[in-house]
């Protein structure tokens, strides 16, 4: 018995991911979409004001439409339960993100976080394992932590 080979390249800003004749192809948008969701998710739910956050965040980062980030963002959601594991193609995020791109990713994983005014163990865990898939380094981190609480001070 083989196993398909799975390949991942770019192109321009998108990644490929071939296995044996299926093709997937996504984007940043999609990418930093289905992070966030597996931030809210890491809980086992995704309130309400969770998914507001990620809508508005995803649609003021992308400059995108409301009816484009909800898109993306169900896209994510319907990725997400039928693959749960997007570790591979998370880190793979780490080579399309410069360093401030990731630390802005990081600043919008911590408004996701406290979006609903609830910082649980599980998110702050799952937003510590995801800024590690994606390469952002401690540093960063804690200055998007610093941004995210000098943002909601101000």
């Amino acid at each position: 018995m083989t196993e398909d080979l799975t390949t991942t390249r770019f192109e321009g800003k998108q990644l490929i991911v071939e296995t044996g004749n299926e093709k997937e192809v996504y984007d940043a948008e999609f990418l930093v979409a289905a992070l966030l969701v597996s931030i809210a998710n890491s809980d086992g739910e995704i309130s309400a004001i969770e998914s507001d956050k990620m809508m508005q965040l995803v649609r003021e980062h992308f400059e995108l439409r409301g009816d484009e980030s909800l898109e993306i963002l169900t896209s994510a959601v319907e990725n997400l339960a039928a693959n749960p594991d997007l570790t591979d193609i998370l880190k793979e995020l780490a080579s399309i993100l410069t360093a401030d791109d990731k630390e802005d990713v990081a600043v919008m994983m911590f408004k996701v976080v406290g979006a609903d005014g609830r910082q649980g163990e599980e998110e702050i865990e799952a937003l510590t394992a995801a800024a590690e898939i994606i390469g952002i380094s401690p540093a960063s981190v804690q200055k998007a932590r610093d941004r995210y609480f000098a943002d909601k001070s101000g």
